[in-house]
């Protein structure tokens, strides 16, 4: 039996055997206590740079003379990938034999970030593989920085569905999740003249090495067409749906491992193609356009995430791609099923499905479909099971943005699932005049088809109707889903409602993020609180220990000069390490306020521009984050952050005191630079409109102080860091409907606060877009005769609570110990807190060890 050398290379041997041969293999004898696995996938380091060096060679073709970074890059993950798919296959396996309960999280959006790092450190192979490839004269940092952000995702949603993945392989939990593998991602954001521009992001281009296309398990995806109706043998009401086209889906698998558990369950993403990607007599007539127009008219459901649904046309292909991957990943689901049980009777009891908001909602009408049409179920059992079976997750407060489709798009594309609605709606509604008798709007609200001009389909009542459980997101989220948003569901089923406050793995945002943090923390309370982040708390006994917070006020500026010189790299502007580094990095939109941090910058401006001898603690305000390509108000506020950097940023009476930086193509791994060096957070969102946020964690995680409003999780964060160490301001959500209520007039705010009308005529007058006083009018306008998210009511706070900032920062004895202090008391806020959570009340679903080998540890 023949193996690998395993003899150690020096760096210069090394070289000189990848430019001459492929590697050599050597003859070795058998004895009990060697196998050839432990060569092929060991943790030795001899192992580790054989595999590597192999993976160069022959999967490459290169050797290190002429091997770029790529090339390397590329090496290093597949020799991790290797030791990854002893725990991926053995994980799926034991799921299979052991017939387990399995939960399926069906989203739009998986913001995984870079994969390299994390399973580095998952596997416990980051100071290994470290060593390998310095012998190859590159650092470890350099091939992690190759990657490409995995195009998965846009916002908060889909960094949750990410995290709750990381947390369900940690905590062993058996899963699955289920997604659209976008060819291009949302878009890659880049500023020109200070707007947003938008540029494919191919981040597929040269292959993506953690996935593996699993070809055989392709299933056909309908659209369009027709139904035809009939009676069965047994004279039993049939409906047959007769597609125009379909679709193919094709999966691809990526393995999410736990950290340091042999749990590595599945992210399965789905790939569209054409059922006939070539015509060939269309192609032969000279028609070369028509030859291939079904397979381009097909490959667009999975090119890009959110396709600008301003038309007929996005609108339609938003709904194609939702019901693509609901239908593929169902069918995946039942055929996984039925491989080990005889009939989907018992289909609740093994699946847990739980919808991510309500993209993949019209999962209800599917299943119900493919229970009565594909197999043979009669409808009341059929509604058991789906009932029983789906589970969803709510993520907004505003009814605007509830989903809603107009029926004659939805009959056109899904015409049997359309009947199925207006079927179970019409049982629905009969049981709920039954059930309150004397209530005739209570119907009309709680009904999935809204009637009155265009009729439209209402997907959030569609998963409520259809779900055994809804839940928000953070504890105020929740009571205002029952009060207001799904309060006629609530006040129908109030057993269904949970609340589940959001969280984020502490792997990716404390371990990854900021290494030298996470080592201080180790070092003082042991390991385990990667695991369970309650733990954080033992740092509080340090608090008081002068060269502790020494060490960990140290970290932070490390952390800050790190992220100066990616602005310097990047933007070229020069930022103070010493200054309070301000961040607001989010989605952009009106509801999160970014243009209310643009104010209160302005109005520091101005008392600059009134007294520039005036005594300022100097700031660098950080943005991030993308707007909707068809949403030009958000647009218009990063324009409006860009010009006011401009004017700020040069103007010699500031002497640099004040930077504005707006770092464009906001992502996860921007975000691991960011986090860590944020000293205040700005949670400024209007109260009532913040399902939760996942950033405020981040940030607190890491020891950034937060400035904010009662708003989302930002309570729970404030109950926990102690009133004392959070910066509130602003109307609580019940004020913030009074006031409403009564009249609100921003008006009134404008004229009384020479400060704000100040900062509102700066802007107006064309001070930051060179004299054009039309440029911004739209602002200014909405602000002064509409302010739907309350901005001038709440500017005066806001600015009085920044100067409470200024003055706390400049003790930072003080600061440093609220800033430990938030770190400490964030364990409420790990995904695993939220997914044990989950599992115990929602999904039904216990933790299953997997066993490894010894040869494949």
């Amino acid at each position: 039996m023949n193996t690998f050398n395993q003899t150690p290379l020096s760096n210069q041997s090394l070289k000189i055997t990848m430019q001459t041969q492929p590697p050599k293999q050597q003859d070795i004898s058998i004895n009990s206590n060697i196998k050839i696995e432990d060569d092929r996938t060991g943790m030795s380091l001899e192992t580790l740079k054989r595999a590597f060096q192999d993976n160069l060679f022959y999967l490459q073709g290169k050797d290190s003379s002429n091997a770029t970074l790529r090339d390397y890059y590329y090496a290093l993950a597949y020799t991790v990938r290797d030791r990854l798919l002893h725990r991926f296959i053995k994980t799926s396996r034991t799921y299979q034999e052991q017939d387990v309960k399995v939960v399926s999280y069906l989203s739009a959006e998986f913001l995984m970030g870079r994969h390299l790092a994390n399973n580095l450190l998952s596997l416990e192979m980051y100071d290994k593989m470290s060593q390998v490839v310095k012998d190859f004269d590159v650092d470890i940092e350099d091939l992690i920085e190759e990657e490409p952000d995995p195009g998965l995702g846009n916002g908060g949603l889909g960094r949750l569905a990410a995290c709750f993945l990381d947390s369900l392989a940690n905590l062993e939990m058996p899963a699955i999740g289920y997604g659209i593998r976008y060819e291009f991602g949302i878009f890659r954001q880049v500023l020109r003249d200070g707007w947003q521009g938008e540029v494919p992001d191919n981040w597929l281009m040269y292959g993506n090495p953690w996935e593996i296309a699993r070809p055989e398990d392709t299933v056909e995806v309908g659209l369009g067409g027709h139904t035809e109706a009939h009676h069965d043998e047994n004279g039993d009401y049939r409906v047959c749906w007769i597609p125009e086209r379909k679709v193919k889906a094709i999966p691809y698998d990526t393995p999410v491992p736990g950290y340091k558990t042999n749990t590595a369950n599945s992210l399965r993403l789905w790939k569209a193609e054409a059922s006939q990607e070539f015509n060939f007599e269309a192609f032969n007539a000279g028609n070369y356009d028509r030859a291939v127009a079904e397979k381009m008219s097909s490959e667009t459901i999975s090119k890009v995430l959110y396709p600008n649904d301003n038309t007929p046309q996005g609108k339609e292909l938003r709904l194609a791609q939702q019901y693509f991957f609901v239908a593929a990943s169902l069918q995946d689901l039942i055929r996984i099923h039925l491989h080990k049980h005889p009939s989907l009777d018992n289909f609740c009891e093994k699946s847990a499905i739980q919808l991510n908001d309500t993209h993949p909602a019209v999962a209800v009408a599917e299943l119900m479909r493919l229970l009565i049409d594909e197999h043979d179920i009669y409808w009341d059992k059929a509604w058991d099971i789906t009932q029983k079976t789906l589970a969803y997750t709510n993520h907004t407060l505003m009814p605007e943005a509830l989903e809603r489709w107009s029926v004659s798009l939805f009959g056109k594309l899904l015409p049997r699932h359309l009947e199925i609605i207006y079927e179970l709606n019409h049982r629905f509604l009969e049981n709920v005049r039954v059930w309150f008798p004397d209530d005739d709007n209570l119907a009309s609200q709680l009904s999935i088809i809204e009637e009155g001009g265009e009729k439209k389909v209402r997907m959030a009542n569609l998963a409520c109707v259809g779900s055994h459980a809804i839940n928000g997101v953070a504890a105020l989220h929740t009571s205002l889903l029952k009060k207001d948003t799904l309060k006629h569901f609530a006040k129908l089923w109030p057993e269904k409602f949970f609340n589940k406050t959001n969280g984020v793995t502490p792997r990716r945002w404390i371990l990854m993020s900021n290494p030298k943090l996470a080592k201080l923390v180790t070092e003082k309370i042991g390991e385990d609180w990667l695991k369970d982040l309650d733990q954080m708390r033992g740092i509080e006994k340090y608090i008081d220990d002068p060269e502790f917070r020494q060490r960990w006020l140290a970290i932070k500026q490390e952390n800050k000069a790190h992220l100066a010189a990616y602005i310097k790299k990047t933007r070229n502007i020069d930022v103070d390490v010493n200054s309070i580094f301000d961040v607001q990095v989010k989605r952009i939109h009106e509801y999160k306020r970014q243009h209310l941090a643009v104010l209160g910058i302005i109005n520091l401006y101005n008392r600059i521009k009134q007294n520039p001898n005036t005594e300022v603690v100097p700031r660098t305000f950080i943005f991030g984050g993308k707007a909707a390509p068809g949403y030009f108000m958000a647009k218009l506020v990063i324009k409006l952050i860009n010009s006011v950097a401009e004017v700020v940023n040069s103007d010699p009476d500031v002497k640099g005191r004040i930077k504005v930086v707006f770092l464009p193509n906001f992502s996860v791994s921007l975000g691991q630079k960011i986090y860590p060096a944020a000293d205040l957070s700005e949670q400024v969102s209007t109260a009532g409109k913040e399902a939760s946020g996942t950033g405020n964690m981040k940030f607190a995680m890491n020891g950034a102080l937060t400035i904010g409003t009662l708003d989302g999780a930002n309570i729970e964060i404030r109950e926990e860091a102690g009133a004392e160490n959070f910066f509130l301001f602003g109307l609580t959500a019940e004020e913030v409907y009074a006031k409403k209520s009564e009249g609100y007039d921003p008006m009134e705010y404008y004229q009384h606060n020479p400060e704000l009308r100040n900062v509102i005529n700066r802007i107006a007058k064309g001070h930051f877009s060179y004299g054009d006083e039309k440029l911004f009018k739209p602002i200014v306008d909405s602000l002064l005769y509409q302010d739907p998210y309350m901005l001038l009511a709440d500017y005066q706070e806001y600015v009085d609570c920044q100067d409470r900032v200024s003055e706390a920062y400049q003790d930072r004895e003080k600061w440093t110990k609220m800033s430990i202090i938030n770190s400490a008391r964030m364990g409420k806020f790990s995904s695993d807190r939220t997914i044990r959570e989950y599992c115990k009340e929602i999904w039904g679903v216990e933790p299953m060890k997997i066993e490894i080998d010894a040869y494949s540890q």
